[in-house]
């Protein structure tokens, strides 16, 4: 194995060739051109792992049709800060694709966005939540054109589908957003790799694992890569290090050792879907219709019924089906989680295992499910469904946060953290849902905690309002400037109104 490292640092270093690192290196390279990439994704191709449509990455969050983003607190008050949060930071996300389309930086936008409606479908003891929710959410202009109905002829028409067959005579109800759309983040994040190799300063590394992250004595990062192919090693310098590896972020934060990485571990959940290998049934279910999670259950495993673009072809999924594996990528190592442990970290896995056994016990029954059994779960969306329509695909992996916790000693977290040094010289992403839809504000974050300088400079501000209109100021309070941005990226999109 040969050896040799590379003696003029990198500005930034991206690892992860995901939606994350897509959107952070395009981000800085629009605000400063003169910047040096260096980028490393352990694959052969980019958005292999959690950014690929087959992997979850693609239905577009938008807190339109997600009922874990809006919980019921005791009294039965709706809490929707979560769902406003979202859907404003998709808005951003729609903004910055849009800037990028004009500039013909992306490929056409009809390639890796689609409008298609957005649903939340309840029957049961569930429909008073779901008015609840529907109520909370008008009144605010984010949400002011979803639709409500208990009308089973309306429900009928909205989803013939999920109708036909259903026993009518129990509460049924669904809310629709026509703003809703799908988002393959394979293809948007393989369109914004390919604009950065075009551009001075950017080199790209597939087949390179990142086996070790150190602060060299004159403070720069190291990072020790290994080509897959060649078998070469070599050691990259860099002054900005950003860990962008889906579920492979979390063991290579605990290698860099920051004192900001202590107490993090991570809960590994796999998944399934069923796919429909029926182009009748495919071609009479257009929505992305959202139910309610089993108790217990983690947010990705929310069902839903799921119609989705894919290389130019329709396709429909229902699922995810919850599992349990050690890796923590799709592509990764039954050792992952065995070697994630660390001292600082034990404590808080342990307490939150503890406070939260219904969650394990839900995930032993989701793996140990027979074919009848998802059966059964996918026909309470298709009642009329039959098992030879359907294949079993393999979803990806997440990694949920597990972090310590003063008063419970460590908790699960279901959303997107960022983790980075003090000194901002390092920064990982950890975490899953609402993730890619919402990459453009996490890494807006990034930048400002990570080059706080530079982010207030004048340039910096002026740059970043050009390509996100409404940066600085407030979608979910200002109507009128949700109404303007909306307007703009629908028609550069070529997305609903």
């Amino acid at each position: 194995m040969k050896n040799r490292t590379i003696d003029l640092p990198a500005d930034i270093i991206l690892i992860g060739a995901g939606i994350m690192s897509a959107t952070l290196g395009t981000l800085l390279k629009q605000l400063d051109p003169l910047l040096t990439i260096e980028i490393f994704e352990r694959l052969d191709v980019a958005a292999a792992e959690s950014s690929d449509a087959w992997n979850n990455a693609g239905t577009g969050h938008s807190a339109f049709c997600e009922l874990n983003y809006t919980p019921e607190q005791p009294g039965g008050r709706i809490d929707t800060s979560k769902a406003i949060k979202i859907a404003s930071s998709f808005e951003e996300s729609k903004q910055f694709w849009a800037f990028l389309s004009e500039k013909n930086i992306l490929i056409p936008p009809g390639f890796f966005i689609k409008s298609i409606p957005h649903m939340s479908f309840v029957w049961g003891d569930h429909v008073a939540y779901l008015r609840k929710r529907y109520e909370a959410l008008i009144v605010n202009h984010l949400f002011a054109a979803m639709q409500y109905s208990e009308d089973v002829n309306q429900l009928l028409e909205w989803m013939p589908l999920v109708m036909e067959g259903r026993d009518n005579m129990q509460p049924l109800a669904a809310t629709r957003m026509d703003l809703g759309t799908d988002v393959n983040f394979g293809s948007l994040t393989r369109s914004l790799f390919k604009h950065l190799e075009t551009l001075p300063g950017v080199k790209t590394h597939f087949n390179h694992d990142v086996e070790d992250i150190v602060r060299g004595g004159d403070g720069m990062w190291e990072i020790k890569v290994k080509g897959l192919a060649t078998r070469d090693a070599r050691t990259v310098k860099g002054k900005f290090v950003f860990i962008g590896a889906g579920g492979g972020s979390l063991p290579l934060l605990l290698k860099s050792g920051i004192p900001e990485s202590k107490g993090y571990g991570g809960f590994p959940v796999s998944g399934q879907w069923l796919k429909c290998i029926n182009p009748a049934i495919i071609e009479r279910h257009h929505a992305k219709v959202y139910g309610k999670a089993a108790v217990g259950s983690p947010p990705m495993s929310v069902p839903h019924l799921d119609t989705r673009m894919i290389k130019g072809k329709r396709e429909l999924l229902f699922g995810p089906y919850a599992g349990f594996s050690t890796k923590f990528l799709k592509q990764g190592s039954l050792m992952d989680l065995p070697k994630s442990l660390r001292l600082s970290n034990i404590v808080p896995l342990m307490a939150a295992g503890l406070h939260n056994i219904p969650l394990t016990k839900y995930l032993i029954q989701q793996v140990t499910q027979s074919p009848q059994e998802r059966l059964a779960a996918l026909r309470e969306y298709l009642p009329l469904a039959q098992m030879e329509d359907w294949q079993l695909a393999t979803a990806g992996q997440r990694v949920q946060v597990i972090k310590k916790d003063e008063e419970q000693g460590g908790i699960l977290e279901f959303g997107t953290e960022v983790v980075s040094a003090q000194d901002g010289s390092i920064a990982a992403i950890l975490g899953a849902s609402p993730g890619a839809s919402t990459a453009v504000s996490i890494m807006l974050g990034l930048a400002k905690r990570c080059f706080p300088a530079q982010y207030s400079s004048e340039l910096w501000q002026r740059k970043l309002k050009e390509m996100i209109p409404s940066f600085g100021q407030s979608l979910h309070e200002d109507q009128v400037l949700c109404e303007k941005v909306r307007k703009w990226t629908s028609s550069v999109l070529g997305l609903n109104r």
